[in-house]
């Protein structure tokens, strides 16, 4: 993952509610996808780890988030557990076919929880957080983004 990818995605976590989140670690899972399948092609090895040892992460974090007194949770598990099990033969056998069969799951789950986005109203999940302001600069139509006051208010209120 990109600096820029990383900085974009620390930002919209600050802002998202738990809709949104949920939503962002498919993003982040399917991209750390893209990174094995990268590594397969080129044959490095640890980097596949890596990439694989992300989509785990992201799908252990998923698994946290169930609520699992409902009945869709015990479907949801049952497809994160499918999808840990498959990147592992992924990494073990470095085979492509495994992270295939990954990402239309990943893929139709993202697709579900963009819709169910718009009608979650609540707000973000972090509170306390940097404001950010972005706009145009002087110079080259860039647009730039600057924290304000970074150091002050942060954290745990007490």
């Amino acid at each position: 993952m990109t600096k820029e990818l990383k900085q974009e995605y620390t930002l919209r976590i600050t802002q998202a509610n738990k809709t949104q989140l949920i939503t962002i670690l498919y993003e982040m899972a399917l991209l750390y996808v893209d990174e094995a399948e990268e590594a397969l092609a080129t044959g490095d090895r640890t980097e596949l780890k890596n990439a694989v040892r992300r989509i785990q992460g992201c799908m252990c974090e998923l698994m946290d988030s169930l609520h699992m007194e409902y009945e869709i949770a015990q479907n949801l598990l049952q497809l994160y557990l499918y999808i840990n099990r498959e990147v592992a033969k992924a990494a073990l056998h470095s085979d492509a076919e495994s992270l295939k069969h990954v990402r239309p799951v990943l893929d139709k789950l993202l697709a579900a929880y963009k819709q169910i986005e718009g009608q979650d109203t609540t707000g973000p999940v972090m509170g306390n957080t940097q404001t950010v302001y972005a706009g145009l600069t002087y110079g080259r139509n860039d647009l730039m983004e600057s924290a304000a006051d970074p150091a002050a208010n942060r954290g745990f209120c007490v």
